[in-house]
């Protein structure tokens, strides 16, 4: 008698379909990972820019009008970076809201590379108080830091005090109106941080940019303001400004013999400020990099750190767009402690 080695009916079809649906459930497995690791690839940055970039005029969005500090320090730049690139790069300001409109502007722009914009402290700040709708850390993306520089404070000619010692005596003695360049910028809080130190009262007002504001300063309409070098160092040697003093923890060059904020009244006292170029979020890694490069290599010409030290401004170091990312979220945090320190709020 054979052994029998005949399955039970049924059984052979039974293994059969498990070995297809198995079969089955491998292939899509597959496709899915296969699927991924094109969406992974997708993501990475490609090895080079986009073909021919630039291969036509690249804008910069500046939050100021013309003639502002970031103005007349981004159309220098800008000049030279047409040269580097073999395109123009063309600034077009949209001031008012302390850099609100640029921002919102940059951050709906098409992530191409033809659409950057300038980031500066008072930026930031603006964004804190509320001023500045845009969230600069989520919709637009670090390309370098490019400048750093402290403040003048600066009076109109006619002003009676020709020191930060006697503002203050001054300052306790009579009203005194102060300009700023927008609620919420660094001179704005700047000037709010030494009321607080130096224990006097002053009335704010709020000018759509630095131009605007030293306009009426000069004029004597208001008596003082905090400003950028870039802007007031001109005036001063003109003598269409008094320069009271500097912010920085340290003199500079452009006005040597101009004291500190700190050593002429406040001890403790300093503030500065810095500029950025951004690009529209989801901007080619690649682009970001190259634009880095280029910018980083322009800021540190002899040419471009000179005519930044004639204005009492300086070239930041070589930075990556990360560390620039770093930068602004450390700024984030420094100005909302000064803001809640303070109790200011927008108004």
């Amino acid at each position: 008698m054979k052994s029998s080695c005949v399955e039970p009916p049924g059984r052979h079809r039974e293994g059969g379909l498990k070995i297809r649906v198995r079969a089955r459930w491998l292939g899509i497995a597959l496709v899915l990972a296969a699927c991924a690791a094109n969406a992974a690839l997708a993501q990475q940055p490609s090895a080079r820019p986009a073909e021919n970039y630039p291969n036509k005029p690249v804008r910069v969005l500046v939050g100021s009008p013309a003639g502002s500090g970031t103005d007349v320090m981004m159309r220098a730049i800008a000049q030279k970076l047409s040269e580097r690139l073999g395109q123009s790069v063309v600034v077009d300001n949209r001031a008012g809201a302390a850099g609100a409109i640029s921002l919102q502007l940059a951050a709906q722009a098409a992530p191409d590379g033809y659409t950057l914009a300038t980031l500066s402290a008072q930026n930031v700040t603006a964004m804190l108080l509320g001023t500045v709708t845009t969230n600069i850390p989520k919709a637009l993306t670090p390309v370098a830091l490019m400048i750093s520089q402290p403040y003048l404070m600066v009076a109109t000619p006619s002003l009676p005090a020709n020191s930060v010692r006697e503002l203050i005596s001054l300052a306790r003695a009579k009203p005194l109106v102060y300009a700023s360049s927008g609620v919420g910028t660094v001179v704005h809080l700047g000037m709010e941080l030494f009321k607080s130190m130096a224990g006097v009262e002053m009335t704010h007002i709020p000018y759509k940019g630095s131009g605007l504001s030293m306009i009426d300063v000069m004029s004597g309409r208001v008596q003082l303001a905090i400003t950028n070098t870039l802007t007031a160092a001109p005036l001063v040697r003109s003598g269409k400004l008094k320069a009271l003093a500097i912010t920085s923890a340290q003199r500079v060059q452009v006005l040597p013999e101009l004291p500190t904020v700190a050593e002429a009244g406040v001890p403790g006292y300093e503030l500065r400020s810095w500029y950025g170029l951004l690009a529209p979020n989801k901007t080619q890694v690649s682009l970001v990099l190259m634009l880095n490069r280029e910018v980083g290599a322009l800021m540190n010409t002899p040419e471009v750190k000179e005519r930044l030290a004639a204005d009492g401004a300086e070239a930041a170091a070589a930075n990556t767009p990360a560390q620039f990312r770093d930068l602004i979220h450390t700024e984030i945090a420094r100005w909302g402690k000064i803001i809640k320190n303070l109790g200011i709020a927008e108004k």
